[in-house]
């Protein structure tokens, strides 16, 4: 999923908020390249180590408490270029020691579309955010108490964005494309405004360290 904020405007105005499902990352590469776009955060991993676990990932479970479920462990460089499963999960435990879960796995190739068309200049404006973090600092760097799953962690969900966003929440679940759930754009609003809050200087930054590549491996929220 991924989440985007008009290049056109003042960063304190309100938001113009849109929800859509975008094919490829791609296209929003294009967008920001010709300006469209400003910022855009995405719920992938970006910048991958080599061996250990990335400093942001350890810090991003550590302040989410009960829903750190929800920070997936991003995997080693070395798994993109694999073809299989058995592949990935061999070259992950040969590399670092650790196997590779097939709930990761099914994010990798999502991970190498993004990791293709990323690089350290375009990072500036193409980042990583984690939508519960986000939903944390929102709370008053607190996590939220329930599943975004049920009717009670969507609602709690819905309030801080109401409060911290200013857009009509349940008009934009209400209206939400074909093939996006619920929780999908819930996320999205979440990362739509860590994106209006890197662009503003106010964010959280996670982690930093360079990958071997010259990506930083940074979550921000």
């Amino acid at each position: 999923m991924l989440a985007t904020v008009p290049a056109r405007g003042r960063v304190d105005e309100p938001p113009l908020v849109e929800v859509a499902v975008v094919p490829s990352v791609e296209r929003v590469v294009r967008a920001l390249d010709a300006g469209d776009l400003a910022a855009v955060a995405v719920d992938i991993p970006i910048g991958l180590a080599a061996r250990d676990p990335r400093a942001c990932d350890r810090e991003a479970r550590r302040r989410l408490g009960p829903r750190r479920g929800s920070v997936f462990p991003a995997p080693v460089r070395a798994v993109l270029g694999t073809g299989t499963y058995e592949e990935a999960s061999a070259v992950s435990r040969r590399v670092s020691g650790k196997g590779l879960s097939k709930q990761l796995y099914n994010i990798v190739s999502k991970i190498k579309e993004v990791d293709d068309v990323q690089s350290p200049r375009r990072q500036h404006s193409l980042f990583e955010a984690c939508p519960e973090l986000s939903f944390a600092v929102m709370g008053g760097d607190a996590p939220m108490q329930h599943s975004k799953r049920t009717a009670d962690g969507r609602a709690e969900r819905v309030a801080v964005l109401h409060e911290h966003l200013g857009v009509d929440v349940p008009a934009l679940l209400e209206a939400r494309a074909p093939g996006a759930q619920p929780d999908d754009v819930l996320d999205a609003l979440a990362l739509a405004w860590t994106a209006r809050r890197y662009l503003d200087g106010s964010c959280l930054r996670l982690g930093g360290e360079l990958d071997a590549t010259g990506l930083r491996m940074e979550v921000v929220a």
